[in-house]
């Protein structure tokens, strides 16, 4: 992997790419913003956005609403296999990148409660559940320019992704975004309780079996600590120039 000290960063953006990678990894833990900078990049190059974190949220809900265990690997892998996830534009209003129907139901509202938000690490970490997501992921990219963001995306998903970028942030930078973006969902939750959660979700998604959250090889590593998303964004524009 490679950090943004070597990565020849610096000088003024251009607002046009002469060559723009068509495929763009973008990775990161819980909360490290790459979510929100993938979707504004894939609007400057005018590509779509996935971020595949919804999918397993959508999934972690199917099997909740549905009294699948969150601990039955086997059944987990077995809902992800015949449940159908379409994946579309988000409705006006919306702070999601994307609106979400498993089995033709709209279920994007749902997705931020906190009883997804405490299953989606333990849903996503099963291997069946991954490999059946992993797979439509895969499709979705098929032949065309995209961003795609995750955990998974330049190490499992796109290996072949022509620029990888990883978001990094500390437990309680990245605390802090949780937090804050709970308030303005109006959920009610300390700091204190999204760093331990946060923590928990970081334990699990680097110790899982397969696909551990890492860097891949030839990523770009991003440091976000204390700077703010048009900061990071300035970061990751010139290193998509710069790998043109």
């Amino acid at each position: 992997m490679r950090d943004i000290a070597t990565a020849g960063i610096g000088g003024t953006t251009s607002p046009r790419m002469a060559r723009k990678p068509r495929v763009i990894a973008v990775d990161g833990s819980a909360a490290s913003g790459k979510s929100t900078i993938g979707r504004r990049l894939a609007a400057r190059l005018g590509y779509p956005f996935l971020d595949t974190g919804i999918m397993y949220r959508a999934i972690t809900y199917a099997a909740i609403a549905r009294g699948v265990d969150a601990g039955d690997g086997p059944a987990l892998g077995d809902l992800a296999r015949k449940v159908r996830i379409d994946v579309g534009l988000p409705g006006p209003g919306s702070k999601e990148d994307a609106s979400i129907s498993v089995d033709g139901n709209d279920v994007t509202s749902r997705l931020r409660l906190s009883d997804v938000e405490e299953s989606v690490s333990l849903v996503s970490r099963v291997p069946e559940v991954r490999e059946a997501l992993v797979r439509q992921q895969r499709l979705i990219a098929s032949g065309r320019a995209i961003v795609m963001a995750g955990r998974d995306i330049g190490t499992v998903v796109l290996p072949n992704a022509e620029l990888k970028l990883y978001l990094d942030a500390s437990p309680i930078e990245r605390a802090r975004r949780r937090h804050r973006e709970f308030e303005s969902l109006g959920r009610e939750v300390s700091h204190d309780d999204v760093l331990k959660d946060l923590r928990r979700r970081d334990q699990i998604d680097s110790e899982r079996a397969v696909s551990p959250l890492r860097p891949a090889d030839d990523a770009i590593v991003i440091g976000t600590d204390g700077l703010s998303l048009d900061e990071v964004m300035l970061k990751v524009v010139a290193i998509v120039e710069e790998s043109g």
